[in-house]
């Protein structure tokens, strides 16, 4: 079974896998949005994240490359009464505009092997205009321990080294490693060990 094939099958079991509230540290950090910039959401799945944005008023743009994923994002955004421009695209396909973005987030796209990983973070800040906000957020490899979600690859996890280095080039607001309860869907459910990044593109 290829990779598309596997998140399509988890894609299609009802309901919302991975829930249909915001991811937590996402939330935690309404403060930095403003109504009207514009955000990205990167591998966005069932929406959640990028129907949560829309909802305050920002200009959400979101791919995924699993197309029952983005069906059911579109659903949730037509459901909450919101506009995301969805679109169905792998990291390797879509089109990464230069310093398009207010706002780029990426929340557990740990799919990612080492090398898709430097090409999208490359990218994902490259995206970001003057000023722009990244917020990411990811697991430890000490997550193979809970296995609580995530891959079972440990060169997918993230870890405060790899992500100070990643993104050396931008000004670090918020960077740490630590160990919460999730509750996100069926999927990302227990004891889980986290690492969370927020930082800023220079002016």
């Amino acid at each position: 079974m290829s990779e598309l094939e596997r998140w399509n099958r988890r894609f299609s079991a009802p309901g919302y896998v991975f829930g249909t509230q915001p991811n937590r540290f996402l939330a935690s950090k309404q403060a930095l949005l403003k109504k009207g910039q514009s955000v990205l959401c990167v591998a966005d799945g069932e929406g959640r994240n990028s129907v949560w944005l829309a909802e305050r008023g920002l200009d959400v743009t979101a791919f995924d490359f699993s197309p029952v994923a983005v069906e059911k994002a579109r659903q949730l955004a037509a459901e909450r009464g919101v506009h995301v421009r969805y679109e169905v695209a792998g990291v390797y396909d879509w089109a990464w505009p230069q310093a398009a973005f207010d706002v780029v987030a990426a929340i557990f796209v740990q799919f990612a092997d080492p090398a898709m990983r430097e090409f999208m973070f490359a990218r994902m800040a490259r995206a970001l205009k003057p000023g722009g906000l990244l917020l990411l957020e990811g697991y430890t490899p000490k997550q193979l321990e809970y296995r609580t979600g995530g891959p079972s690859q440990v060169e997918n996890l993230y870890t405060v080294p790899m992500l100070r280095a990643a993104f050396r080039d931008l000004e670090i607001l918020e960077l740490r490693e630590y160990e919460d309860q999730l509750e996100e869907g069926e999927r990302h459910t227990g004891r889980s060990a986290l690492v969370d990044l927020a930082a800023r593109a220079p002016v």
